[in-house]
């Protein structure tokens, strides 16, 4: 018997989503929290997932890429972030002399 009828199988490969990005978010003691988002999602979306994860308030945090702190309104896609890229996070600090 042959097996000409039957069709062979094909290795898949991962797919990877142009679309997508893995991103960590770093804080000033080392820890670092993952993440997976869109390039075209809203970075407040992902500030307020993280405050949710460490058990932050959301309005004492602020997000840093290279830098540059980060607007709520901006996106990855408008900051060129690329796979792998890590976002600073700081506590914000009120006060003065």
């Amino acid at each position: 018997m042959s097996d000409a009828g039957t069709p062979t199988q094909v290795e898949q490969k991962p797919k990877t989503d142009d679309n997508t990005l893995n991103i960590k978010i770093v804080s000033t003691d080392g820890n670092e929290v993952f993440f997976k988002i869109k390039k075209t999602t809203k970075l407040n979306k992902l500030k307020s997932a993280y405050a949710d994860r460490v058990g932050a308030d959301v309005n004492a945090i602020r997000l840093l890429f290279d830098g540059q702190r980060i607007q709520d309104d901006q996106n990855a896609a408008d900051l060129d972030m690329e796979e792998g890229d890590a976002i600073e996070v700081l506590l914000e600090q009120v006060g003065g002399c």
